[in-house]
C-alpha cells in the first residue's frame, strides 16, 4: 500500500466510522531515544511508555530532521498501538509514531497541546 505524505495530496477514499475507531492510536510518553544508525534512512528508537494498560513500547521513527534522540525523554508522542510489530533490521517495532510531513517532507511529531495521561485514546 502506498502512502503519500504530501499537503497537497487528495483526500483519502472514505471510510466508516469502524474502521476509524479500529485504529487504536494512543498517546505515550517518550522514556528513552537513541540514534539506529543500522536504519535505511536516518531514524531514532524510541522507547515509550503508555501506561498500565499497554505498557512500554519500542518503535523506529524517521524523525532526525527535528529531533535530536536527548531531547525526546519526557515528551508526549501519539502512536498506533495496534499495528503488527515490524522487524527492522535486528531492532523490533512494535507501534508506529505519528507525524505530519513538514514543507520539506520531514517529520513532526503529533502530540496534545496539553499533557493528557499516558495511555489516553484518540477519538
Amino acid at each position: 500500500m502506498h502512502v503519500t505524505h504530501a499537503p497537497d495530496a487528495p483526500a483519502a477514499p472514505a471510510i466508516d466510522f469502524d474502521a476509524f475507531l479500529a485504529v487504536d492510536i494512543r498517546i505515550g510518553t517518550v522514556v528513552s531515544a537513541e540514534p539506529f544508525p543500522e536504519a535505511r534512512k536516518p531514524a531514532l528508537k524510541l522507547v515509550i511508555d503508555f501506561g498500565p494498560a499497554i505498557g512500554t513500547k519500542r518503535s523506529s521513527a524517521q524523525i532526525t530532521e527535528h529531533y535530536r534522540a536527548e531531547d525526546l525523554p519526557g515528551r508526549q508522542v501519539a502512536a498506533v498501538v495496534n499495528f503488527p510489530p515490524r522487524q527492522i533490521g535486528k531492532f523490533l517495532s512494535e507501534v508506529l509514531t505519528l507525524g505530519f510531513a513538514d514543507a520539506n517532507g520531514a517529520v513532526v511529531l503529533f502530540r496534545p497541546d496539553v499533557a493528557v495521561p499516558d495511555g489516553s485514546r484518540l477519538f
